[in-house]
């Protein structure tokens, strides 16, 4: 059995574990705009499950940054991660910090 989501805001990364699907992510939706005021990077390493409104949020936690100056990387996706970036065509989006040289 999976964990519901998690989060915890380290200094300028927002780590997420757990769960992130239609079923957990309200908690963390109501906070968006809070948590990513500090978030420079989103760490998905931890994250057990994601669905597409799960990605869904994540492109949304990056555009909120982005309105406040900022483009955010993400740590840790992994395989099945990346497989559904890939299906939803979102790779310019959801770009991995391991990409930068």
């Amino acid at each position: 059995m999976t964990e519901p989501l998690r989060w915890q805001l380290q200094a300028d990364t927002l780590h997420l574990s757990g769960k992130l699907d239609r079923d957990t992510l309200l908690a963390l939706w109501q906070q968006r705009e809070s948590v990513m005021a500090k978030a420079d990077i989103i760490d998905v390493s931890a994250l057990d499950r994601i669905d597409s409104a799960g990605l869904a949020l994540l492109v949304h936690l990056r555009e909120i940054a982005r309105d406040q100056g900022r483009t955010p990387r993400f740590n840790g996706i992994n395989d099945k991660l990346r497989s559904l970036i890939t299906l939803y065509n979102l790779q310019e989006i959801i770009v991995s910090s391991d990409k930068i040289a």
